[in-house]
């Protein structure tokens, strides 16, 4: 007797629907499983075998053949075992055939017939309902973040038994439903650490909004305890808010690294602060089989990296090719995986190793070493990055001043005005932000007036910019325009970003 489920395979984020296909025959006693398979898919015919007999049913000596198609595509993981499991016993005659029409199932098994959560979920979830799957059945764990995904029935289970009674309808399943609105209507913006917890720094605090505001790239420098981490952590609080597409494209990502949250679903911009002895693989992604890294973890939100001198100099020159392209390719043998990576670069340094240069009363670095310790960031990178702020010592009067600073709320109401202009400004584009403007698109964008065009080619030339620092200029230049208000590029809004530009023996 034969039949069939859905399912589905991890493809780097991506969810390829696999049919699992189940036929019982006479013959000599075996169970077979075919489909190019990987080792811990094929170890999936002694659990599903075992699962089926600890749940209590019984299955007659018969030749089992299980296939997983399409053959050209490598299954791996163990979210097979459940429908495995029905396709085997719907083979049996324990389940009716025709319940199995749209039918996407997904989960691993135990050899008790308890069922495990898996990874990827809300992915596979998506993917199911665009190929016209109707009703899916996952692990119980995983019944949150798969009803963040409409127009399906979502179910959850935490035992086989319980899948087979709801396929045979001896006790229903209970539907999963979630209020994606509602959950959106609830940020709290308010959350986390506030910028009016932080005395001063008012050159800095103007820096992260302007980044903030355009997604621009941003380096902090400065001695140790100026502010630096304080302000970076901030910066979250006044980003614009994700849409249900961007969250749920967000979201994605963490399900198949298996750090998404309880919820189900990200609501803010993630925010992703790797410790500096992190490996490339762990920063760009990778492994026998590609999960994505940080800097895919924080797509969307924000990669803070404190300290940037002490990473590894072969993991930091791995971020020049994401932050051009926004996404980080990785080749295998089984193929090219590609992982979404757009995010906002925050870093932070200190002058030199001991954290005190230049003053040479407390600094004991050689030149060398000086010099040797910021080179650990390569000028190629430093490119890269629109906003290069010193972030000074705090004197004790501004310290213990009274006074309130601005909050974040205040803050993030000029970026959110900022934000709502860029949207109207790109609203048929592929742009975003003003940080994603291609050079193409700067005649357009970033139009110049002859005064500001003549000031231009005299910083380009004095100071020996690159064409690409150039450019990140006039679209730092733009943000400080639209947080202006300003239709319009003027040349305090150039003076501005200048202003943000150290020059080329300073970086």
């Amino acid at each position: 007797m034969f039949s069939r489920v859905m399912s589905a395979s991890l493809y780097g984020i991506e969810s390829r629907i696999i049919s699992v296909e189940a036929d019982v025959s006479d013959g000599l006693p075996q169970f077979s499983m075919v489909g190019y398979l990987s080792a811990e898919v094929r170890e999936a015919q002694e659990r599903v075998r075992t699962a089926i007999k600890n749940s209590g049913y019984r299955l007659l000596p018969k030749r089992i053949t299980v296939n997983l198609a399409p053959a050209d595509i490598r299954k791996a993981g163990t979210g097979f075992d459940l429908p495995i499991a029905a396709a085997v016993m719907s083979a049996y005659g324990y389940v009716p055939k025709d319940i199995l029409d749209g039918l996407f199932l997904a989960g691993e098994l135990s050899l008790d017939g308890s069922i495990h959560r898996i990874w990827g979920v809300l992915g596979m979830v998506r993917q199911a309902r665009l190929a016209g799957c109707t009703v899916c059945i996952v692990p119980e764990e995983n019944a949150e973040e798969a009803a963040v995904i409409q127009g399906i029935s979502v179910f959850g289970a935490s035992h086989l038994r319980e899948v087979i009674a709801h396929l045979t309808s001896q006790k229903r399943l209970v539907q999963r439903r979630r209020d994606l609105s509602g959950l959106f209507c609830r940020q709290d913006r308010d959350a986390g650490p506030d910028f009016a917890e932080i005395k001063g720094q008012h050159l800095a605090k103007r820096a992260a909004e302007i980044a903030a505001a355009g997604m621009h790239n941003l380096l902090l420098s400065g001695p140790p305890g100026a502010g630096k981490t304080m302000i970076a952590r901030r910066i979250p609080g006044i980003l614009p808010p994700m849409g249900e597409e961007e969250a749920l494209e967000v979201s994605q990502i963490h399900s198949v690294a298996g750090v998404l949250p309880k919820e189900g679903i990200l609501t803010q911009r993630p925010f992703r602060m790797p410790h500096h002895t992190s490996s490339a693989i762990a920063l760009a992604g990778g492994g026998t089989v590609p999960r994505p890294g940080e800097i895919s973890l924080a797509h969307r939100g924000i990669l803070y990296l404190d300290e940037i001198p002490e990473f590894q100099k072969e993991t930091l020159e791995i971020l020049r090719q994401p932050m051009e392209e926004g996404v980080v390719r990785i080749s295998r043998s089984s193929g090219q995986f590609v992982f979404p990576a757009d995010f906002m670069l925050v870093a932070s340094r200190n002058p030199c190793r001991c954290g005190y240069f230049p003053d040479r009363t407390r600094c004991r670095c050689s030149e060398r070493e000086v010099t040797n310790y910021l080179h650990k960031i390569s000028r190629p990178l430093l490119d890269r990055i629109d906003l290069h702020v010193q972030v000074r010592r705090m004197e004790y009067e501004e310290l213990v001043k009274g006074g309130e600073e601005e909050t974040s709320a205040s803050i993030r109401q000029r970026v959110l005005k900022a934000h709502e202009l860029q949207t109207e400004r790109y609203r048929d584009t592929s742009f975003r932000f003003n940080a994603d403007l291609t050079a193409a698109a700067f005649d357009r964008y970033c139009a110049l007036d002859h005064e500001s065009e003549r000031t231009m080619k005299q910083i380009y030339e004095s100071r020996h910019l690159t064409a690409r620092a150039y450019h990140r200029m006039i679209k730092v230049a733009r943000t400080i325009a639209d947080l202006a208000g300003s239709e319009r590029i003027e040349m305090k809004h150039l003076g501005e970003a200048v202003l943000y530009r150290p020059e080329e023996s300073l970086m």
